[in-house]
């Protein structure tokens, strides 16, 4: 494979999605990103010229087509994609979960990366070595009460990297999903610190809760998250597609 391939992330201003970008720039690869966010990509692609950036909102079609149309005449061609964006959408049971809600989290989380892969498909197709690679999550895999779109469109995920990876085969493009658990990060932070106050108990007593759904007592560090990607984005993982990786620390149940 070209050391320097040409690798497309979306929501990749911060978080995960910044981490697997900083990874394959760092690689020696040319790298192109958007957000929703245009402070953050302007931070994200600061110091880093082999990362370059537009704002795309992957719930809005006509968006998507800018972005990868963009990406596409920056780097003249797509060799690999990282679906990362998607959002956690609200917290409720079924029978009092708010259809726009649910229909929002769809629109970005399943919807926005079915468009942004499609368009990307001619192109991946015409590269010596496709790769894409979809952001599912634990929430994915297991139950997850009172996060029914989160859990359904990140189970959706699933079906939608297998089924790219049987379409997609004959042209040599591989598909395979990663399922990260509990990150390390603000995100996770806030979510515990929100439980610990809405129960009364400490954010360490709720901590400890968290992580005693998994065998490893650490959350999972982004970096973590960005090297399994760069791997399945290589030659040392050529013959796997259609599978989905968990990196979870063991986990047992949806944090």
């Amino acid at each position: 494979m070209n050391n320097e391939r040409r690798v497309v992330v979306t929501a990749a201003a911060s978080g995960i999605g910044l981490a697997v970008a900083k990874a394959f720039a760092a690689n020696g690869d040319r790298v192109y990103i958007c957000d929703i966010n245009e402070k953050a990509l302007r931070e994200a692609t600061e110091g880093n010229p082999s990362i370059t950036a537009t704002v795309c909102d992957v719930s809005d079609r006509s968006s998507i087509e800018a972005f990868v149309e963009a990406a596409a005449a920056a780097l003249g061609g797509i060799d690999v994609l990282v679906n990362n964006a998607g959002i956690s959408g609200p917290t409720s049971p079924v029978e009092e979960m708010d259809p726009d809600q649910w229909e929002a989290v769809l629109g970005v989380n399943l919807t926005g990366t079915f468009n942004v892969t499609r368009l990307a498909i001619p192109l991946l197709r015409r590269s010596d070595a496709g790769v894409v690679i979809i952001m599912s999550s634990l929430g994915g895999r297991f139950a997850y009460p009172d996060r029914s779109p989160y859990a359904v469109t990140k189970r959706g995920l699933i079906a939608l990297t297998e089924t790219l990876a049987a379409e997609l085969g004959d042209a040599g493009v591989r598909v395979n999903a990663i399922a990260p658990g509990a990150v390390e990060g603000d995100r996770i932070r806030r979510v515990l610190q929100g439980r610990a106050d809405a129960s009364g108990r400490s954010l360490g007593e709720v901590t400890a809760d968290a992580l005693s759904l998994q065998s490893i007592k650490r959350f999972v560090d982004p970096n973590d998250i960005a090297a399994l990607a760069l791997f399945l984005a290589s030659d040392s993982a050529k013959s796997i597609t259609g599978q989905t990786i968990a990196i979870d620390g063991g986990s047992k149940a949806a944090v």
